[in-house]
């Protein structure tokens, strides 16, 4: 029997961005946008167009060559004409494959948030998804406080997901915006709800304010809807939403959906969702969660004894399921086997084939396991991770070589008296045998070095006049006055395509003149440029 494909929408950049102390540039949008397009998702929530600077950027550009990319937007306000609301037009005018509009489902809110009638609401919804199906939208509607209006007054939450039905949505989507409904609860009501829409056509969208988000979308799948809303490692407000990082693994290796449904993401592309949680959370500026379900660093550790024991005879002992699926790894405290397996793997899929009995391959574990113990962060560096194997491989060249680099910055006034500051670095490098002093000013000490280091590379000038960095972000690793400092560069050619490259040193300049280096030199190593 064929099994009944589960769709999968991430908000991460909508709904995700409510989260308390998260703000994404365009360019983070960008970057979330490929990652998720990449890893195989259905749709991909951009935001609201129009809404404010950022989001008009993002939607001016191409977000997304496989997923859905969809705009997020209100539907059409009380008391005015689809025509007339500004709003809606800004919607129905986007670069989008698909709208997504929220109602209110809540008789409670359409009164005290909307300030209108129950039947002017649902109006509202009918001619909003009418207006979007013209426009040829695929539509979808975001029933707001669905379980909760359901739960206070369950015929109109019922009318309000109908109407938007009978309008022509492709997907009603029930929300538990409060984040407080129960599993039991969740399909109880959903199954009500199919004897007036079919599954088919139903999503949920969970937040997580009892934890239990994740338990929720996986009810919802066993009542009948296929669509499930989620963000990367469950960001969101409050409490956050759905966690697609734990959802997708469950629902692609467990049995008990496995066997009956199927999801976009291919096995290949399943074995990089360790790799994808954790490139994201450093973009957030924050530690990944060592206890995450699946992906986190202790997901599949254990300590010496009787366990590790048994994991070493028989890994089915205490894994539900083998890391190497997400693109995790096995730590057992006592052993290191099984570390060359899955350096050869990280190698291939850069396309390094290196032997397993190959010297230099144990080298490479020791230097990458003792970089990371300093601070050092390669899931979120590939490049970085790259050049480091193929110099202990042998298979880059030195390019160029840093002899030394000094920055000074002066704090002073201006000739109207305003106070300003001027950054001075100079770089010692040696080319071809050559060597060379460059001095250059910059927009900060970075800056400043960016520019010297690039100001005179030889021979090499001329391919690297193209690159540019689009984003820089700094971490500290430890407290107090010798705090050690992470920071992540990420650099773009004029073909589109991005790497990110790390530093690491209890001297900010200096981890970011390690980032740079190591920008410049993967550059100079990439297919064609050498």
């Amino acid at each position: 029997m064929s099994r009944e494909r589960i769709f999968l929408f991430d908000t991460t950049l909508r709904d995700g961005q409510q989260t308390p102390g998260i703000d994404f540039s365009v360019q983070d949008k960008v970057l979330i946008a490929e990652m998720l397009d990449e890893l195989g998702v259905d749709y991909v929530e951009g935001g609201y167009p129009g809404a404010n600077p950022t989001d008009t950027e993002f939607f001016s550009r191409k977000r997304t060559q496989k997923a859905g990319f969809v705009g997020f937007g209100m539907t059409k306000r009380p008391g005015i004409s689809a025509s007339n609301d500004p709003g809606l037009a800004a919607l129905l005018q986007a670069s989008t494959d698909a709208t997504c509009f929220v109602a209110k489902a809540w008789d409670y809110h359409v009164k005290v948030a909307l300030g209108t009638t129950n039947e002017e609401n649902l109006a509202c919804v009918k001619v909003s998804v009418e207006a979007a199906k013209e426009a040829g939208q695929e539509v979808m509607v975001d029933c707001e406080h669905f379980f909760d209006g359901y739960k206070a007054n369950p015929e109109y939450a019922l009318q309000c997901a109908t109407e938007a039905f009978k309008a022509g949505a492709r997907w009603v989507v029930l929300c538990d915006t409060n984040g407080g409904t129960q599993p039991d609860e969740i399909e109880i009501i959903i199954h009500q709800v199919q004897k007036h829409i079919p599954g088919e056509f139903l999503g949920i969208h969970a937040h997580d304010d009892t934890g239990q988000a994740v338990a929720n979308s996986l009810a919802a799948v066993r009542a009948g809807v296929r669509q499930i809303q989620g963000t990367l490692n469950g960001i969101g407000e409050r409490c956050g939403n759905a966690n697609l990082v734990t959802l997708i693994p469950t629902l692609a290796l467990k049995p008990a959906y496995a066997d009956d449904f199927e999801i976009g993401i291919k096995a290949d592309k399943l074995q990089d969702l360790t790799r994808i949680s954790h490139r994201f959370d450093e973009m957030l500026n924050r530690a990944p969660l060592s206890q995450s379900p699946y992906v986190g660093s202790s997901a599949f550790a254990t300590k010496a004894g009787i366990h590790a024991s048994a994991i070493l005879k028989e890994p089915e002992t205490y894994e539900h399921v083998p890391p190497e699926t997400v693109g995790n790894t096995r730590r057992v405290m006592v052993s290191d086997q099984g570390g060359k397996s899955n350096f050869i793997d990280m190698l291939a899929r850069r396309g390094i084939s290196v032997d397993k009995s190959d010297p230099n391959l144990d080298t490479l574990i020791a230097v990458v396991k003792e970089r990371e113990a300093a601070g050092f962060a390669y899931e979120a560096a590939d490049a970085s991770f790259e050049l480091l194997a193929r110099r202990y491989l042998g298979t880059v060249p030195e390019f160029f070589k840093v002899d030394s680099f000094r920055v000074q910055v002066e704090r002073r006034f201006n000739a109207i008296g305003d106070v300003i500051t001027v950054s001075e670095a100079v770089v010692k490098l040696t080319v071809d045998g050559e060597t060379v002093l460059s001095v250059a000013e910059g927009q900060g000490p970075v800056n400043a070095l960016d520019n010297a280091l690039r100001k005179d590379l030889g021979k090499f000038q001329d391919q690297i006049d193209d690159l540019e960095l689009v984003d820089y972000k700094v971490r500290i690793l430890n407290g107090g006055t010798e705090a050690i400092t992470r920071v992540l560069i990420d650099s773009m050619d004029a073909a589109g395509q991005i790497w990110t490259t790390v530093g690491v040193s209890d001297n900010i300049i200096d981890a970011s003149f390690q980032a740079l280096i190591d920008s410049i030199n993967f550059k100079l190593s990439k297919p064609g440029k050498t």
